[in-house]
Order: structure tokens, then sequence, then C-alpha cells
């Protein structure tokens, strides 16, 4: 699984990377693994909604949580990682939103709300192994609060040059569609769409797309 790819060579093939210790791994370090900006999707579509109560699962450092924190969110981050949720909380402290956010360490295949719900749902660039992410969303929808969103995000299965993938990368990855069986008929759709975005990686400019689900809990 992992955070925000959207300056950085997906590790999907990886198999450590499905797991919390990879990234517990990958995070002891002092350097900086992300860009700390916001993802463009979350922007595009959250930035017309009213602010209120938001979860971000697969939180990793933190770049959206600061963001929506900023903008008037009361924001939970949550990912599976201590190291993560560590470097988040720091951030969050460096960019002055600390009051506005907390942390929970869960692994999102088992995720269970427990009653809680929140505005906003919104999960970016997650991707549990063997297609993973319709059971994923299938458990995301019950934190939602009646009249709230949830946005999903996540990378194509192509890769970086538009090539079929195939293995364990092709099955990380999802498209926008895949998603739908896994929302309920209270669930109204606004965007099941397959996004493009040019992104650069080691120089080279290219064409990726961006999964994109945008729904909304239409009733109790």
């Amino acid at each position: 699984m992992t955070d925000h790819q959207h300056d950085h060579e997906h590790d999907a093939d990886a198999p450590d990377y499905f797991e919390a210790t990879g990234w517990e791994e990958r995070y002891a370090g002092e350097e900086k693994i992300w860009s700390g900006e916001p993802n463009p999707q979350l922007v595009a579509e959250v930035t017309p909604l009213t602010p209120g109560t938001a979860l971000d699962v697969g939180c990793g450092e933190g770049g959206d949580v600061i963001w929506l924190a900023q903008h008037g969110w009361q924001v939970t981050g949550a990912d599976f990682s201590a190291n993560g949720l560590a470097r988040a909380a720091r951030h969050a402290e460096e960019a002055g939103v600390a009051d506005n956010t907390d942390w929970w360490q869960v692994d999102a295949r088992e995720f269970d709300a427990g009653g809680r719900q929140w505005d906003l749902v919104t999960t970016h660039f997650l991707h549990p192994p063997a297609g993973g992410m319709v059971e994923v969303v299938s458990r995301l929808v019950d934190a939602v609060a009646p009249g709230g969103h949830l946005l999903v995000v996540g990378h194509a299965p192509t890769d970086d040059h538009g090539h079929q993938l195939t293995g364990p990368q092709h099955e990380a990855m999802f498209r926008a569609r895949d998603l739908l069986p896994a929302l309920p008929e209270n669930f109204e759709v606004f965007v099941v769409q397959q996004r493009p975005r040019v992104v650069t990686r080691d120089g080279v400019r290219m064409e990726i797309e961006d999964s994109t689900l945008l729904a909304r809990r239409v009733g109790l």
C-alpha cells in the first residue's frame, strides 16, 4: 500500500510494501519520502465542499491531512505505519495545524469505523494486494456520515508509459469503475473517471491516469 505517489515511482512490486513492516522501515530514516503537496484530485473535488470532519486513510506523511486542516477541516489521519504517523504528526505541528488533526494507526484491510462517521472519507494511492481495494472501499463506506462524501483515488493498471502491467502491480491497481460494486445503494455517484495527469519522473515528463471515484451518502 502506498501514500501520495504523484511524483515518485510506484513500489507495488516490492512485496514488503504491501505490509506495515516495509513502510515502518521506509519511514524510519530521515529522508522525506513524499512531496508534502496535496494530491490534485483532493484539491479539485474537496475545495467546493463545506469543511467539516474528515478521515484520510493511508495518510503517510500527512500531506493531504495538512491541506485539509489548513482549509478548515477537522482531520483524522489513518495509516498502518507508526513511523509514518509520527512523521505526519510532526509535519502537522510544523504547519501549525496540530490542533485540527488526530492520528489513528489502522490497517485499511481491517478497517472498522466502530460507529464513527466523518463528513469526508478519502484515500489516495492506497493499493492493497490482489485487487483488495474493493474490499477496503466496502469497509470505508460505513465511516461516511449521511450527506457526507467518499473520495477514492488510485493508479490505473498501466505502467508509466501506458503499457498494461501484469502480476502483483496490475492486481494492486484499479480503475474507478472497478470500485462501484463496493458502494451501497444509498450512495450517489458524482465522479467515476480516469483522469490524465502529467508528472515528471527521472527528468522525463509523462502522462499517467488517476482513477477517481467521488460519491455522496444520501441515506442512513
